[in-house]
């Protein structure tokens, strides 16, 4: 591509993207040490909370929380691999060839992707919700749980089959005028 802007615009998308697996990487490394060092120091963490807020808050749900932890675990998996698909469709945008079966793919599977965001959000919204029950009695305890149907993540992964089969026929079409040439 010779023209400037696009190429500041893809180089700025690419560098966003690789930004943001970074960071999913490093909270998949923080919540992979906190799961068992919650587990471990688990009487600790009751003997703190029994403490701070008498017996009016029950034992802390080690469980409940390292359950969760670990579905999160698995959607922040599923944002590094959405990522990283989306950073090689950027490059064959840069490369000059967009309309590619493996964009299509690419794109499938980034929807593919979305959709198991949105069911695995299910029973971490379900998880998150006990915890903020147990967490009620304590003073200021302040936490909001938006466990809702997400209609901006369907809308997302229903754009991404479109747009993958727009790809697959730009394909198609590319290789059929290549044909005839």
């Amino acid at each position: 591509m010779t023209d400037k802007p696009n190429d500041l615009l893809l180089l700025a998308a690419k560098v966003l993207t690789i930004i943001m697996q970074a960071a999913i990487a490093l909270g998949g490394v923080f919540i992979l040490l906190a799961i068992p060092l919650m587990l471990v120091f688990q009487d600790m963490i009751n003997a703190e909370i029994a403490s701070e807020f008498d017996a009016a808050v029950g034992a802390f749900p080690a469980l409940t929380v390292a359950g969760t932890l670990g579905l999160v675990l698995g959607l922040l998996a599923l944002g590094f691999v959405f990522f990283g698909k989306l950073r090689a469709i950027i490059s064959t945008v840069g490369d000059g060839d967009p309309f590619a079966d493996e964009n299509a793919d690419r794109l499938t599977l980034m929807g593919w992707v979305t959709i198991a965001g949105q069911i695995l959000l299910i029973p971490i919204s379900g998880l998150a919700l006990m915890v903020a029950k147990w967490a009620e009695p304590m003073e200021n305890a302040d936490i909001t749980i938006d466990a809702g149907l997400d209609i901006e993540g369907i809308l997302l992964a229903l754009i991404l089959f479109i747009l993958a089969r727009v790809f697959r026929h730009g394909a198609r079409m590319r290789d059929d005028l290549e044909g005839t040439v």
